[in-house]
């Protein structure tokens, strides 16, 4: 029995103890420790998520070309609303009551207890006017953010535009850490460079009252965390040159591209029509994006990276060097101007040798070069030779960066097309074709397509004698210096020694008497400018015009291509406007008559207002 009225005693003793132990934690939860009492006035903690500042974009000579600007967003988490007055609501806010419904059902469609954005990019001045009356719409509160803004009104394209994430892109795992109403890059560097230029987002959890009035932070701020600025950019892009080049081909359809040879740097972009940064930026986007995505002209089409057009006679000077590394020709092979075989446009001495058949442009010669490249005798049956010559030829010219994807730091690029047998034996059967079938790609012409990039980085390749770096835009990031993938060489399948042999040509197209793109030459400053004209027939309306050059020719220190829509010879408006470019870049800024073409590239008949 004695046994027994020992376990009773120790069994109270433990219940004593349970007792005593939660009565102390009673005590001090509801006594000493103020947080739940906080807590208990509202059951929820605030979760405020901190937005980094975001990487600031300058370019070449550190002009700041992209900043923030701060801006508040009313956000709304739908639980939490009670006995909303929606006229009140709707009349503090300056918004139409649909807009409010639109929101809400948005909100609870998200998230019910996650915060919504409700109404984006408010001003101070406006985010003041409703915040004392925000404490009568439980559920509803403002959050600061950045926001972007353009130091120049140039260079949309490239720089692409920040914008809230959409529902879809917060499905995928790697938006996991934004939330609903955040921004991110949607287009250009802003969204290839969004790890580098959002940095790393902070929480704060704060404890509010029942009227919504913050209390201080939850236990000392013992779980917050801070946000880490992103990085900033330092582009390769020279602003003064971008913005005369958005000058030049104002109220025209095209591109300009150029090119540091020595580095692969991209000195300017410049796609026709353009739009300013600022117009995708702030209250009302939405609307002003559906104004550029009607618009007839396509001012959203990134023309440099996403046009393909065949090169015209510029791609002449890729089948003549693919043909001397077969050894079908020397640099003193000529062939007679026949135009049995395909029309000449020129009227010119005898294209004994490849300088003069450059400086000329003769298209029934670059017939026969191409024909003795792809005709190579390998199969007694014309059509198979015709297959495996092509095969051959394909390869060759793709190693100059075409028919491929360069790998530019910009998302949406097109890869363009170098047609393979393959290619024809779909299209018109397996050995329904010959050279005869496929003789246009002789000339830049045909099924053939390429980007004003690609054209761009051609030349840049003839500049450095048969090797390129990819073309991109930026030069470091933060403190670092160029990125190590952009310092590789890509080298063609044609051996260094053949470029010397068509560089002679290309002066002579430019300086030479009666050159197709004498209105490009820079001869009075004392600048040798390399380059090559051409017109690409377009069944659609007037054909366009195209100029590739590079100069210095003996120190290449910019390569660039011009592409001007219906603007028909290259020789017209394409090689001035690439001239002024040259000049503008190496001298700095453009004088005497070469002012005055610059309004008469515009009109595209730069020819009939010469004469």
């Amino acid at each position: 029995m004695q046994y027994l009225e020992g376990r009773r005693y120790v069994v109270q003793g433990i219940f004593l103890l349970v007792g005593l132990v939660f009565a102390t934690r009673l005590f001090f939860m509801q006594v000493l420790d103020s947080t739940y009492k906080l807590a208990a006035d509202r059951n929820t903690l605030q979760r405020l998520v901190q937005v980094p500042y975001r990487g600031l974009i300058y370019d070449r000579k550190n002009q700041l070309l992209v900043t923030n600007t701060p801006v508040y967003d009313l956000l709304v988490v739908p639980r939490e609303v009670k006995g909303l007055d929606s006229a009140r609501f709707c009349q503090l806010l300056q918004i139409p009551i649909e807009s409010l419904r639109e929101g809400l059902k948005a909100a609870r469609k998200y998230s019910g207890t996650k915060p919504s954005p409700l109404v984006q990019n408010l001003s101070l001045a406006e985010r003041a006017a409703i915040q004392d009356n925000l404490i009568d719409f439980p559920g509803f509160y403002t959050q600061a953010r950045m926001a972007r803004a353009y130091r120049t009104p140039n260079l949309a394209h490239a720089l692409g535009y920040v914008g809230p994430i959409t529902p879809k892109l917060l499905e995928l795992p790697k938006y996991g850490r934004y939330g609903a109403g955040e921004n991110v890059g949607i287009a250009g560097l802003e969204s290839y460079y969004e790890p580098t230029l959002m940095g790393r987002r902070g929480v704060q959890f704060k404890m509010v009252n029942v009227r919504g009035v913050e209390k201080g932070a939850f236990r000392g701020g013992e779980f917050d965390t801070l946000s880490v600025a992103g990085q900033d950019l330092h582009l390769s892009i020279d602003a003064e040159l971008q913005a005369y080049g958005e000058e030049l081909l104002a109220g025209r359809r095209g591109s300009i591209v150029a090119i540091d040879p020595k580095t692969g740097e991209i000195l300017c972009f410049v796609s026709a029509p353009h739009y300013t940064p600022e117009t995708l930026t702030g209250k009302g986007m939405g609307n002003r994006y559906m104004d550029l995505l009607r618009n007839p002209d396509r001012p959203l089409f990134d023309r440099p990276l996403m046009a393909t057009y065949p090169p015209g006679s510029v791609f002449k000077l890729v089948n003549e060097l693919v043909a001397l590394q077969l050894g079908v020709v020397t640099p003193s092979t000529g062939f007679p101007c026949n135009q049995k075989l395909v029309r000449c446009t020129h009227n010119h001495e005898y294209p004994s040798n490849v300088s003069i058949a450059i400086k000329n442009s003769c298209n029934p010669y670059f017939y026969q070069v191409m024909r003795a490249a792809v005709l190579r005798g390998k199969s007694p049956n014309r059509f198979e030779d015709a297959r495996l010559g092509l095969g051959q030829w394909q390869k060759m010219v793709k190693s100059f960066g075409l028919g491929e994807k360069l790998g530019v730091d910009m998302s949406q690029e097109k890869r363009g097309l170098i047609p393979s047998p393959e290619y024809y034996d779909k299209r018109l059967g397996y050995h329904r074709w010959n050279f005869k079938t496929v003789y246009s790609l002789s000339i830049g012409q045909g099924e053939i397509g390429i980007t004003g990039l690609q054209m761009a980085n051609v030349l840049a390749t003839i500049a450095n004698h048969g090797y390129y770096y990819t073309p991109h835009f930026v030069k470091g990031i933060g403190n670092a210096g160029p990125l190590a993938k952009y310092r590789e060489r890509h080298y063609t399948a044609v051996d260094t020694a053949y470029f010397k042999y068509v560089i002679p040509g290309m002066q002579e197209v430019v300086d030479g008497r009666g050159g197709t793109g004498s209105l490009a030459s820079l001869r009075e400053f004392g600048i040798s400018v390399a380059g090559k004209t051409g017109t690409v027939q377009n069944p659609h309306g007037y054909d366009h015009a195209t100029f590739a050059a590079f100069a210095p020719a003996e120190n290449p220190k910019i390569a660039i291509a011009v592409f001007i829509e219906n603007s028909g010879f290259g020789g017209s408006s394409a090689a001035p406007a690439a001239g002024l470019m040259i000049e503008k870049y190496l001298r700095g800024h453009v004088v005497g008559y070469h002012k005055r073409m610059e309004e008469w590239i515009k009109y595209g008949n730069l020819t009939a207002h010469l004469h």
